[in-house]
């Protein structure tokens, strides 16, 4: 099997997008950050709800700065396999290309358990509520 650089080519786009969905998921994550610190200074009730968001926003910032390192290194090694393919280390640019295609795999591994940890954050908004 031979792929031409065209192949690692067509993950720009889509690494490319999926970069953007993370740095939007910080931006938002962070201006919620923001906010709940605000409440927490003015608020004196109960702060045990506060202190349960607390963690999950810990935990969600740690996994969108490992989405974000793995979709970073799948893009760098796309590229890299790209390299590889022009100066005809063919050998080489498949391993890498398939490097780059695990991190992405992690990267979207990653992503899938931050959206689980912010629905359960929603829950937590929820139930404080009833």
């Amino acid at each position: 099997m031979q792929i031409s650089i065209n192949t690692p080519a067509l993950l720009f786009p889509a690494i490319t997008l999926l970069m953007l969905a993370y740095t939007n998921r910080f931006l938002t994550l962070a201006s919620l950050i923001r906010k709940l610190h605000a409440q927490y200074k003015e608020s004196h009730e109960d702060k045990s709800m506060v202190k349960e968001q607390i963690v999950s926003l810990r935990r969600r910032l740690i996994l969108i700065k490992q989405m974000q390192a793995s979709g970073v290194f799948s893009f760098f090694l796309c590229v890299l396999s790209m390299l590889f393919i022009y100066f005809q280390y063919e050998v080489l640019a498949y391993s890498i290309f398939a490097m780059s295609l695990i991190f992405l795999l992690l990267s979207l591994a990653l992503s899938l358990d931050e959206i689980y940890i912010s629905t359960k954050a929603l829950e937590i908004e929820l139930k404080d509520m009833e």
